[in-house]
């Protein structure tokens, strides 16, 4: 069953980022996430650089999954 509140690798606790931002990578109808940590893993990159994507979505306006 999906859990919406927790990171399917990390138990840790999750924010509306972590869930948009999981939705925007990785598929957009999921069901489970990934924290903004621990997907950075996954894609091998920072968690900054999740960061900065997150903060140009929102500033662009044009993604409604950062309302």
């Amino acid at each position: 069953m999906a859990n919406h509140k927790t990171c399917m690798e990390c138990g840790g606790e999750l924010l509306a980022d972590d869930i948009a931002i999981h939705r925007k990578l990785i598929n957009r109808g999921a069901e489970e996430f990934f924290c903004i940590d621990c997907l950075a893993r996954k894609l091998g990159c920072k968690r900054e650089d999740i960061q900065r994507l997150i903060e140009y979505y929102r500033s662009t306006g044009t993604c409604t999954l950062f309302v």
